[in-house]
This record gives structure tokens, sequence and C-alpha cells, in this order.
């Protein structure tokens, strides 16, 4: 039997050369239409499958669904019936989808009603998030933002490669793709004075990001091995941590980050699952020194996800500004999950786990703008000539990901968010 990551599959429905979502992918998302309130969706090339209806006509019968459990404002609850059996929705969805399945292409009235062009949804918050981490688990970002603020020559901390080093973020200010955030404001010090003063931020950043989101939850007490953490991750998103550096600065010595970073992140719609990655495993840097046992692995643990992002202006089209890739991650998700568990935290169902800046080995593949201005000692030249070294009113962040392989291009879409005047 051909399964849903076989690259030979081809779909009924048309799917454009360069689309993000042909069916191999199958990402699972939340929207609304003029006539639908928010329900489940999957992608498929510029069309959106309406889950509920193909719930309640029978299309997935057999798989034993609870009623109602794609008829919900989040996928919290779908996703909380664990990978295996999210699993096999995506494998019924494949086949429905196949080219030579005649039981939804041949229904006219049900492909008319279940098949909803993108142009007349818009897309919601995927999940419902209880709890959000932010990771620290790039090497070259480290040792860029260790370079810049303290020694080169002792530019990682002398845990950063015994741990994957996180903290807690919020949660409630995660926002979904295409909403614009307004300029934060709060204490920042100027270098020529004593005193901070308060303003809004002059450093404003962005974060280029990938985020896991768990499929669980776990009693509190208990550790997540990591040969198990897999089967907690349900898929993964973009994710842009908007940062304000002069805030941040001023006030994460001792504790970390706060205003500088809980007014706003983003993540993008669809929740592209890890069966759909499967095929893109990659292998990671290798780790030096041996890291303690919890944190040992085998096999293949990093994703091969080509990454950009570009900045628009009211001006001027998007202009990349920066081409990265999640493999080059030092930590990666298991070993993440592995160590926020070890101490007995538990996770929800929902959870978001962000990888930290994603940043390659050149400078031109460095995942935020603090990195590619060096703290604005440099300038970026967008189109039309425009200049940047942090992100002005009017500018809109978008980020893009995909992996390819074998003709198969796997997307996550764009997470985007434009940024607004300071309240």
């Amino acid at each position: 039997m051909i399964q849903a990551n076989d690259s030979r599959l081809k779909s009924w429905v048309a799917v454009p050369k360069d689309s993000d979502f042909p069916i191999q992918n199958l990402p699972f998302g939340i929207f609304t239409t003029r006539y639908l309130t928010a329900v489940a969706g999957v992608a498929i090339g510029d069309f959106i499958i309406d889950l509920v209806y193909l719930h309640e006509h029978e299309f997935l019968d057999g798989l034993e669904l609870p009623r109602g459990i794609f008829n919900q404002k989040h996928l919290n609850d779908f996703f909380a019936l664990g990978r295996k059996k999210v699993g096999a929705v995506r494998e019924r969805i494949s086949e429905l989808l196949r080219h030579d399945n005649g039981k939804l292409r041949d229904n006219n009235p049900a492909r008319e009603i279940a098949l909803i062009s993108m142009t007349e949804t818009q897309m919601m918050m995927p999940v419902g998030i209880p709890n959000y981490t932010d990771f620290y688990s790039s090497e070259e970002h480290a040792t860029n933002v260790g370079s810049m603020f303290r020694d080169p020559k002792n530019a990682l901390l002398p845990n950063w490669k015994h741990l994957p080093v996180g903290y807690h973020g919020r949660a409630s200010s995660i926002v979904v793709s295409g909403t614009a955030l307004h300029r934060p404001k709060g204490q920042i010090k100027l270098p020529d004075s004593e005193s901070p003063v308060f303003s809004p931020t002059r450093k404003l950043d962005f974060e280029l990001e990938m985020a896991f989101v768990s499929c669980s939850n776990t009693p509190l007490g208990n550790s997540i091995p990591l040969k198990e953490a897999e089967d907690h991750i349900i898929g993964f998103v973009l994710f842009n941590d908007w940062s304000a550096r002069d805030i941040q600065n001023w006030e994460y010595v001792p504790l970390g980050p706060f205003l500088g970073k809980n007014f706003g992140s983003s993540i993008s719609p669809w929740v592209v699952t890890l069966d759909a990655l499967e095929p893109f495993r990659s292998d990671g840097p290798e780790q030096i020194p041996q890291v303690l046992p919890y944190l040992e692995f085998e096999g293949k643990r990093n994703f091969d996800i080509r990454l950009e992002v570009l900045i628009a202006t009211d001006k001027t089209e998007p202009t990349i500004v920066s081409k990265t890739n999640f493999k080059y991650m030092y930590w990666n998700p298991a070993q993440q999950l592995a160590h926020h568990t070890v101490n007995g935290c538990n996770i929800q169902v929902g959870d978001v786990y962000a990888s930290g800046t994603i940043s390659g080995p050149t400078p031109d593949s460095f995942g935020s703008l603090l990195e590619l201005t060096w703290n604005g000692q440099k300038t970026l030249t967008l189109g039309g000539g425009l200049e940047r070294r942090f992100l002005e009113d009017g500018d809109t962040v978008i980020m893009r990901g995909h992996a390819e392989k074998d003709g198969v291009r796997v997307g996550f879409g764009e997470c985007s968010g434009k940024i607004l005047p300071a309240k």
C-alpha cells in the first residue's frame, strides 16, 4: 500500500508546482469563511478540505473519531488523540485526494462543499496555547550574541553545550500570522545616560524560529525519556519571536527576557505534522563534549527545512534579508523536550516550544537583525534603496519555510506580521 509520504502520489486537486501543500503534506489548521465559524481543515494546493463536512458525511468512517472533534475553534482535542490517530486521519485524507480515487472527486455536491478556495477563508490560531517555552539552541546565534555583548573568546557560557538553554515565555500574546503588532514601550538605557528613560523601543527586531506543538498531557513529576519524546510532538509551525533589543538589554540581567519579548510572537497557521516531515530528517552538528545520558540519542533528529525572512515596507515589495536552515540547530527537538521534563515538569496539549533564533554559519544566514546589522553597526538595503538597522513602523516581516526532496516540496505557508506605531 502506498503511504501518504510517497513521492509518487498525485492528487486530483490541481496543486501548483511551487505550492507548500502537495498531497504529501496535508497540514492541519483552523479556518473560517463567511458561512462557517471556526472549524478544522487540511490544506491541499490552493484549497482547504473542510474536516467537519468529511466527518459528518461518512468520509472518515471507521476511524472512530469523537463526535464534533473538528467543529471546534482549536485543534487541541483532535491532537490529544495522539500521533497515531492523527496520522490515520492524514492517511485517510491522502487516500481521498489521490488522483485515482473517485469517492470525493466524483461526488460533485460533496466536492463543492468540502473543497474551499483559500481565497474565501481566514486562518485562525491553530491551537489554544496553555504554555510557551523558548529555547536558545543555535550555536551560531548564541556565539554571535555572546561575541557582541560579552567576550568573543568566551562567547558561549559554560552550560551552553551541556543543556538546551530555555526560558518560559508569554502564551497569551502569541498571535496567528497576519496579525499586526504595535511597537512596544518600556525602559531603555541610552549609552550616554546614567539613568533609563521610558520610550517606545528603538531596536525592534524579529527572530526566525521553528516551534513544535505537543499532543499529550503528562502528570506532574513525570519525565519524558528522549526515545519517547517524538511521541508527544504532533508537528511544527514557523515562529517569529519579536524582540525589543534595547528593552531586553536593560532588563535581562539578572533574570532574563521579560518586556523585551512578551509583547508578541507570531506563528504560522498550519501545523505540519511530524509524520509529513519524516522524509526530511537530517543529521545535526556534532555535539562536543559528550552530553549526559538523558540527552543521548540515536538516528537523525534534526530536519532539513529551508528558511527565509523577507521585509516589506509600505513603499517596497518584500526583500529577502536572510536564508538559513533548521538543520543547523545544535540541540534538536527531542533533546529539548527531554530536558524540559527531566525535572518532572508536566506538559499539556497545545504547548508551543520554540527553537530559538535559527542562524547559520554565514552572515546572510543570520536569523535576526541584531546579527544581520551587528546591533546596528551595519545597514541592510531593501528595495528602492531603503536602509534598515532595525524595524520601523509600517514594516512587514514575512517568514517562509519548506523542505524538499525527490521532487516533493513540503512547506509551512507564511508567518507574517506588520509593525504599527506605539500606542
